[in-house]
């Protein structure tokens, strides 16, 4: 029985191809999705049907790895350019070109287990997803993210953000939030009025926290960095990442009763 891929809200991701035809084979393309089935069978259909012109005619490929948790296009486009040309990109002059002798394969592996690790995208909340069994086998060791990035292998999907919130039977929870949400709001962190649009709440349900975006960020940066990894939130003293904070605030994670965020577990296709 063929496996459920995971479903994933506000989907964008970057990912890593390997030509599978015995007269290409070995050949690599890095690429940015927000639908990952859609993409690759784009490209194995060729560039008339929406596939890259470097993979045109050269299948059949395989989606091995993609990068997915990024905040927006903008976020993962860059990271998509950064992981295509590492040696003109001013964050990865410091990793030795390739050697003739290593395979392009393995390169790529190396560019991003050291893009993992260092600013803007270590402080990001994403995931390294495996998609082919015998790849994941035999490579997964070669990536070794930040702490809060899990590795992890099976088919994912996207979905669109469902801005229909599901019937809950606490109803005065609900009415509630919707007092909160109708009447003046007060940040809790600095106690100041602030309108929703500039707030961000937490990612448990029965959490009254309600914060400007800018106080809970400063709340949550412990080095000076200007956007955190996670922290605590000063209402449920939940551990949260500031990842999961901003996807509900964009509008996801509204069919669920809750999410544990603890660390247990930036335009269309081009």
């Amino acid at each position: 029985m063929e496996e459920e891929p995971e479903v994933i809200e506000h989907f964008f991701g970057v990912y890593l191809l390997y030509c599978m035809n015995p007269k290409y084979k070995g050949r690599t393309y890095i690429g940015y999705t927000v639908n990952p089935r859609r993409r690759i069978k784009q490209h194995n259909a060729g560039k008339k049907h929406g596939g890259a012109w470097k993979t045109s005619k050269r299948g059949p490929w395989n989606m091995v790895l993609i990068v997915y948790g990024f905040p927006n296009s903008t976020s993962a486009l860059r990271f998509e350019w950064a992981w295509q040309h590492p040696h003109v990109s001013r964050r990865l002059k410091h990793i030795p070109k390739k050697k003739s002798s290593q395979k392009t394969f393995d390169f790529h592996l190396t560019i991003l287990s050291e893009m993992l690790k260092i600013g803007p995208w270590y402080r990001l909340p994403l995931t390294i997803r495996w998609l082919d069994h015998k790849f994941f086998e035999n490579y997964h060791e070669r990536i070794s993210p930040p702490l809060h990035m899990p590795i992890c292998y099976g088919k994912v999907t996207n979905c669109k953000v469902k801005h229909t919130q599901k019937i809950n039977d606490d109803i005065l929870l609900q009415e509630s939030h919707l007092l909160i949400k109708e009447s003046l709001m007060f940040c809790s962190l600095c106690g100041s009025s602030v309108m929703e649009k500039n707030s961000v709440t937490c990612v448990k349900p029965k959490c009254l926290l309600i914060a400007h975006l800018i106080c809970l960020a400063k709340e949550f940066c412990k080095d000076e960095m200007i956007l955190p990894i996670e922290g605590t939130c000063p209402s449920c003293r939940t551990i949260v990442l500031w990842g999961d904070l901003i996807k509900k605030r964009n509008g996801c994670y509204q069919d669920f009763e809750e999410i544990n965020s603890n660390f247990s577990s930036d335009k269309d296709d081009i």
